[in-house]
């Protein structure tokens, strides 16, 4: 494979139907703060010193509208940018006032043939203009993003045999955990089973664990449901936290992740498909874990 490197999953813009709802739910339980306005009515959000994390747009169908992707170098993202249009992929520039609305060195877009969600690659991403102060939660980094996949093995050979991610475990049958190459976090991104393709849920890493207690009742004040943990996942040592958003996008608080070196890393496991395996702790998820969120077909 044409190799190409990647310096992090950079953000995530979501779909929801109720902007004004949205934009207080994403302040005031998650911790989100603006971070100004983009081409297509798109408001940017931080949770970082980064120029953004999220995106969210107002939309009939909520869910995921795209994937942003950081990658190490110029080089690499044309590197990886030939190597897509060779698979026969069509893959479509930003133009230069929306690359610089959001904060973008030179930019495209593609359909991940997979799964049908849409990805955006770039190299540079500007810093904010003023330093990120924690409200809520002490937000460290975007986490990971999670996909619900209907040709789940298919969708794992495109990531890793085409796109350079590598394997950091599977719960056999049912999840992959990637690592964007090489990007040493355990999983930037994550292929679960689905019967349709489909967001499952959003991640952001805090930097204590007592954030994921005040979180827990933080989300009863708020009345946002809380579907699955606190708990502990076996794959990556993380403690989690899933909530809802008020269109039932599943958000995740995690604390604690392992990281991978670059060379020799360990081999990745394989987990057997029980409750045991996707928490330490015995909690349940409910119904709509994961349940809720449309991939937006990218349209030029």
């Amino acid at each position: 494979m044409t190799a190409f490197r990647y310096r992090r999953l950079a953000y995530v813009a979501l779909n929801v139907t109720d902007q004004v709802r949205a934009h207080d739910f994403y302040q005031a339980m998650v911790g989100l703060q603006p971070a100004g306005e983009a081409p297509d009515k798109e408001f940017l959000y931080r949770c970082s010193a980064r120029h953004h994390d999220v995106i969210l747009h107002q939309s009939d169908r909520p869910g995921l509208r795209r994937v942003g992707w950081e990658m190490a170098t110029e080089e690499d993202c044309l590197t990886l940018r030939r190597h897509l249009e060779q698979q026969g992929l069509t893959c479509y520039d930003l133009a230069e006032e929306h690359c610089a609305a959001l904060g973008l060195g030179s930019a495209f877009r593609v359909t991940e043939p997979s799964t049908g969600a849409t990805f955006e690659y770039f190299a540079g991403f500007a810093a904010a203009a003023s330093a990120f102060t924690p409200t809520v939660a002490r937000i460290v980094r975007l986490g990971h993003v999670v996909l619900g996949c209907a040709e789940h093995d298919a969708s794992e050979r495109f990531f890793t045999e085409q796109l350079n991610y590598r394997v950091s475990d599977r719960i056999d049958g049912a999840v992959t955990f990637l690592r964007c190459f090489p990007n040493p976090l355990h999983h930037s991104l994550g292929l679960s089973r689905a019967e349709r393709n489909q967001l499952h849920h959003v991640n952001f890493m805090v930097t204590d664990i007592d954030d994921i207690g005040r979180a827990l009742y933080r989300a009863r004040r708020l009345d946002a449901p809380v579907v699955f943990g606190p708990g502990r996942h076996p794959p990556s040592e993380s403690i989690f936290f899933y909530f809802l958003d008020p269109d039932g996008i599943t958000l995740e608080y995690s604390f604690g992740m392992e990281e991978f070196p670059e060379q020799d890393p360990r081999p990745p496991r394989r987990l057997p498909p029980t409750l045991e395996s996707i928490d330490y702790w015995g909690a349940v998820p409910e119904a709509r874990f994961g349940s809720s969120g449309a991939l937006e077909t990218l349209e030029i």
